[in-house]
């Protein structure tokens, strides 16, 4: 099998969908298949220094004139505004390059598969079409709007974005890649509902992130220890409980909608009740205003790390107890399943992308009924925590399960290969059938 892989970057230090296709290009590759990838050159440095041996197998876009252009417009409008219209000309502009140069590797390669792993968002069209080989897009994951009641968004920006979304059948009518791909991916219900109208190929629903397992490992004593983890961890956990304070930690951009600011109130209540601490590990634009809020509620156990690596991150995650992510707009939420392969438990808000992940095993989903409310609901789920050792570490030890059987890359991609194979059949079954004047293949 040969694969050309398509996205705007690939990218470990960008986080979130950057990291997509990048682990796809670099788990194909161990295995010994055939593949190259077309990305912007934004991400040149890091992809060579990674993939020194398959550096003939990189293709990167050039940033232009209009590029630079687009990007200093953008600065001016709020980020979800921009995101819709200067981003999403400025992803055209780089797809409009890469479908030129994808059509000449499919031929001069002899292509069997081309895979767009990003666009994430159902509605953003798709340049990659009449490749010469089946298109595979996705997994995406969206469609997402702020729970009744929590919207941190203006109402000229919620204006924008609904009107954007209006907009987007007539867009992907323009510009047919979703309607003509061979194969689309959803994560989620939500998102398939999300899509345009007019989808010919297949809808598959599979999950959109994965975990890196040489990264993020279990804590050591896991690894030690095996199937005597929870055992040997609870009784360590019972003789030092009296003295020990239980660590949360956040990971995530410091934005509006990542609630840290909810969060903060809600750690203010647990501080008063038992011996905690609080890690909140990223960066961005609401960091003064959190750190000036947690000075004010006199949160003097609460530590603003800043952006780390991820291997750096995932050392600081060795000696947390929970991971907090009350995120109020998350479509995907890796660092949920971060945090399960290390065996810590996760408390979350129940809505969007941690939904697909955490189940009453591995952890707790918050209910966003209205902000007082899930302040208070969040403070008793880490509570909750905070006083059971030996929740804590069932919970973990049945995340790091759960990541095993359905998170893991490998298993990902053994997924992705099957779906590959299938677009690959259908593509050929459907040009038999129309060589013999017959009707193209039916979706399933």
């Amino acid at each position: 099998m040969k694969v050309l892989i398509v996205a705007e970057h690939a990218s470990l230090k960008y986080g979130g969908e950057a990291a997509l296709p990048l682990h796809y290009f670099r788990v194909l590759r161990q295995r010994g298949i055939e593949t190259w990838l077309i990305v912007h050159e934004r991400t040149r440095e890091e992809l060579e220094s990674l993939f020194k041996s398959d550096r003939d197998r990189l293709y990167f876009i050039s940033d232009t004139i209009w590029h630079r252009w687009l990007w200093q417009c953008s600065q001016f409008l709020p980020q979800r505004i921009a995101d819709f219209t200067f981003g999403l000309v400025l992803r055209l502009i780089t797809q409009i390059s890469q479908r030129r140069l994808a059509k000449k590797i499919v031929q001069e390669q002899n292509i069997d598969v081309v895979h767009q792993p990003i666009l994430v968002s159902p509605k953003e069209p798709s340049t990659i079409f009449e490749m010469g080989a089946p298109v595979v897009i996705g997994p995406m994951n969206g469609g997402m709007k702020y729970p009744p009641g929590f919207s941190r968004e203006n109402g000229l920006v919620n204006l924008g974005v609904e009107t954007g979304r209006l907009f987007a059948n007539l867009f992907n009518t323009l510009i047919p890649g979703k309607r003509k791909a061979s194969t689309i991916l959803v994560a989620n219900q939500r998102t398939k509902e999300s899509l345009p109208k007019g989808i010919a190929g297949k809808i598959i629903e599979v999950v959109e992130n994965g975990v890196d397992l040489s990264v993020w490992k279990p804590k050591s004593l896991y690894d030690s220890l095996g199937t005597n983890y929870l055992a040997a961890l609870t009784e360590t956990e019972t003789t030092t409980t009296s003295t020990s304070s239980v660590k949360f930690v956040f990971v995530g951009r410091l934005v509006r909608w990542k609630a840290v600011d909810l969060l903060l109130k809600a750690f203010k209540y647990i501080a008063t009740h038992t011996p905690v601490e609080l890690e909140i590990i990223g960066d961005g634009e609401q960091r003064l205003d959190l750190e000036a809020l947690a000075e004010e509620l006199n949160l003097t156990s609460v530590n603003f790390t800043g952006f780390l690596s991820q291997s750096d991150c995932a050392q600081r995650l060795q000696s947390a107890d929970v991971m907090v992510l009350p995120s109020l707009y998350e479509c995907g939420g890796a660092v949920v399943l971060e945090a399960m392969t290390m065996g810590i438990p996760v408390i979350a808000t129940n809505w969007g992308g941690p939904t697909d992940y955490i189940d009453e095993s591995c952890g707790i989903l918050v209910e966003p009924q209205t902000p007082d409310l899930f302040v208070v609901n969040l403070a008793d789920a880490m509570l909750k925590l905070a006083e059971s050792p030996e929740l804590r570490q069932s919970m973990g030890q049945a995340g790091h399960q759960r990541i095993l059987d359905r998170f893991d890359w490998e298993v990902k991609v053994d997924t992705m290969l099957d779906i590959y194979q299938d677009a690959i059949a259908r593509s050929a079954m459907s040009s038999k059938g129309n060589s013999r004047g017959e009707q193209p293949f039916a979706r399933t």
